[in-house]
C-alpha cells in the first residue's frame, strides 16, 4: 500500500482547508490544517509533510514569514503561497524565500490538485542530515588500510633514502670528473670494484625491503577485497 502524501494547509479561513480536503482526499493525500503560523510551525516541528500551503494574510505571523521560517528550517520542503490579493513585491519575497509556487484565490480543484502534484513530484525525499550521514564505505575502508600500511611505507622510505641519496651524489661527482682520461680509466676499474662491493648491500636491501613490500601488497589486496564485499552488499 502506497503511503499518503501529507499536505499542511495554513489558513485562518476554514473553508480553504475544507476545499483542499475535498479535492485531495482520496487521491493519495492526507490534508492537515492549521489556523495560523504558530500552529503550523508547531506541527512542522513534530511531523514531516510533503508540501505546505500557506495564506499570506493571517492573524499574527503572515504567510511569507511562515514560508521563510519553514525554508530556513527545512529547505527541502516545498512551500506554496496562496492569496487573494498578492502583490508583485510579495511574490518576489516568496520566491526569494524559496517558495515553490504563488497561486491566487479563488482556487479551482484543478489548481489545488495540479500544484500539489507538482510540489510533491519535485520534493527531495531525504533530509540533508540523512544524506550527509551516509558516508561512502569505500573511503572508510581505504583510510583504514592506509593507516595500517603507513608504518611499512615509512620504514621502507627510511631504509632506501640514504642509499638513493648516496648513489645520486656519487653519480654527479663521477660525471663531473669523467672529462679526465685518468679518471675515466679509474672509473671503469672502480665501477667493477664498486659493483662487486655493492652486491652484498643490494642483496641485503632486497632481503629487508621485500617483506615490507609484500606486506603492503597483501594489505592492499585485502582492503580491495573488503571494498568489493561492501559494494556487493
Amino acid at each position: 500500500m502506497t503511503a499518503l502524501r501529507k499536505v499542511l494547509v495554513v489558513d485562518d479561513d476554514p473553508v480553504i482547508g475544507k476545499s483542499f480536503d475535498r479535492v485531495l482526499t482520496g487521491k493519495g493525500y492526507a490534508v492537515i490544517t492549521a489556523a495560523n503560523g504558530e500552529e503550523a510551525l508547531k506541527k512542522l516541528s513534530t511531523e514531516n509533510y510533503d508540501v505546505v500551503y500557506t495564506d499570506i494574510k493571517m492573524p499574527g505571523m503572515n504567510g511569507l514569514e511562515v514560508a521563510e521560517r519553514v525554508k530556513a528550517a527545512k529547505p527541502w520542503m516545498p512551500v506554496v503561497i496562496i492569496t487573494g490579493y498578492g502583490t508583485a513585491e510579495q511574490e518576489a519575497r516568496a520566491k526569494a524565500a524559496g517558495a515553490t509556487r504563488f497561486i491566487h484565490k479563488p482556487l479551482s480543484p484543478e489548481m489545488i490538485e495540479g500544484s500539489a502534484r507538482e510540489a510533491t513530484e519535485t520534493v527531495v525525499p531525504e533530509e540533508p542530515a540523512t544524506t550527509a550521514a551516509a558516508e561512502p564505505k569505500e573511503s572508510v575502508v581505504k583510510s583504514v588500510a592506509l593507516f595500517f600500511a603507513a608504518p611499512f611505507f615509512g620504514l621502507a622510505y627510511f631504509i632506501a633514502l640514504p642509499i638513493v641519496g648516496g648513489a645520486m651524489l656519487a653519480w654527479v661527482a663521477l660525471n663531473a670528473a669523467m672529462k679526465y682520461t685518468v679518471v675515466r680509466n679509474a672509473a671503469l676499474i672502480l665501477k667493477k670494484v664498486g659493483l662487486l662491493a655493492a652486491a652484498p648491500f643490494i642483496g641485503l636491501a632486497s632481503i629487508v625491503l621485500l617483506p615490507f613490500v609484500g606486506l603492503v601488497a597483501l594489505a592492499w589486496l585485502g582492503a580491495s577485497a573488503l571494498v568489493a564485499n561492501v559494494k556487493a552488499r
